[in-house]
């Protein structure tokens, strides 16, 4: 799952990030409001962690103008406040939770599974293309001759195949996607895996397979 993290204080990003990558997620780190609202723009998320005091635009101004314009990721709001109003008023404002420094990083990835499951609550968590499944809630993949739990990674490149088994996805966006703007990973590591992937799914028996247009990106097809 991808995630947007808006913090300003550097150190404090850096080892949330850290954390959160370790616990397969992917994310994307920024440091104001207004670079926020500028990602939040131009790419997807699964979920957002803003800091409500932030230079640019205030965490409350970003949630409230993701709202306005019918973004409906879910958000966790993150800050050294602890009134109950300024819990109310981002609540209210369509915060999904709350969540205060200092806080035990056990805790924050907790209440991102609570929040993403929420969210899974209302829509169907499973993906289906020619005899296979993915279960985002689990990141089981089955097809007729059996399952995998897939790695965190896995599950995140075979997910952008199946939500658009018809485009064809560039390397560069499954860099930008998986492993982040400022990886350091080289662009072969799609590559190899593509190449886990591909061996899971004969395992399975499914009738898709990924397919590869030289130096352009990947695709799925589905055999009859």
């Amino acid at each position: 799952m991808r995630l947007l993290f808006a913090e300003d204080e550097r150190s404090l990003s850096r080892a949330v990030c850290a954390i959160l990558k370790k616990n397969n997620y992917s994310v994307d780190a920024v440091y104001n409001g207004a670079d926020a609202l500028d990602y939040l723009a131009t790419e997807n998320y699964d979920g957002v962690i803003l800091d409500v005091m932030m230079p640019k635009a205030d965490g409350f101004s970003v949630l409230k103008q993701m709202r306005e314009s019918g973004n409906r990721t879910p958000v966790l709001m993150l800050t050294a406040r602890s009134e109950i109003d300024d819990k109310v008023f981002g609540l209210d404002s369509g915060a999904n939770d709350y969540l205060t420094k200092p806080f035990d990083t056990k805790e924050l990835l907790a209440r991102l599974r609570a929040m993403m499951r929420s969210e899974q609550v209302q829509t169907d968590s499973r993906l289906c293309v020619g005899n296979l499944t993915l279960d985002s809630a689990t990141y089981d993949m089955t097809g007729p001759d059996g399952h995998y739990k897939l790695a965190g990674k896995e599950f995140q490149m075979l997910e952008m195949l199946m939500r658009n088994p018809t485009r064809l996805i560039s390397t560069d966006a499954f860099m930008d996607r998986i492993w982040g703007y400022d990886s350091e990973a080289e662009l072969n590591v799609v590559w190899v895996y593509v190449s886990y992937l591909r061996k899971k799914l004969e395992s399975v028996g499914a009738n898709v397979k990924i397919k590869a247009r030289r130096g352009v990106g990947y695709y799925l097809e589905v055999s009859e």
